[in-house]
């Protein structure tokens, strides 16, 4: 329910479970999914996009006073965010997921015209260009369809930055996998 739009109030409504117990589930279930990528790491291939899309959406973490927001890439080619970091606007925020992602050597970057890009993205490989940022856009539409947290206009919000991190996490996984990570023998989790 919870990576499907419902917010904790909501689900404790539903379920008649309070919601910070369920609160507790999701964090146990974003543990577990640190633990198996962990696992996974040394395994994993990865394939880099030859055109590159890079975005932020507009949240809150405790009150409307404490804007935050979600930088996202993906490959301008398939669905997906594959890399993703959250803090403010400014170049200190981006600069961390930019050496991550700078590793695709991407012939093409598309991004709109924030003054940070300007700092990071080359010059001669950059497009500017809403137009041509459809799949990042698409992809923060679905980061806000599916977690209550980040819809606009909405009174959900998350309370603290560590579990607006921990939703991202658990809601990409449960795109890419169409599953969410449960701990096999975890108290909470057995009926």
């Amino acid at each position: 329910m919870y990576v499907n739009g419902m917010g904790f109030r909501a689900i404790e409504r539903v379920t008649e479970i309070h919601h910070t117990t369920i609160i507790g589930w999701v964090k146990q279930a974003d543990l577990h999914l640190e633990e198996m990528e962990a696992l996974e790491e040394d395994s994993e291939e990865s394939e880099y996009p030859e055109v590159g899309e890079v975005d932020e959406l507009h949240t809150f973490v405790g009150s409307k006073q404490n804007p935050r927001w979600v930088w996202t890439a993906v490959n301008h080619f398939q669905a997906g965010i594959l890399d993703w970091t959250v803090g403010d606007r400014s170049a200190r925020t981006f600069k961390p997921m930019w050496e991550r992602i700078k590793v695709w050597d991407c012939y093409f970057w598309v991004s709109d015209g924030w003054k940070v890009y300007d700092q990071f993205l080359p010059d001669e490989d950059r497009i500017i260009s809403k137009t041509y940022m459809t799949r990042v856009e698409g992809e923060n539409t679905r980061l806000r369809h599916y977690l209550a947290r980040l819809k606009r206009k909405s009174l959900c919000y998350s309370k603290c930055e560590e579990m607006l991190k921990r939703s991202i996490h658990l809601l990409l996984y449960y795109l890419k996998q169409g599953r969410v990570p449960l701990p096999q023998r975890h108290p909470a989790f057995l009926p």
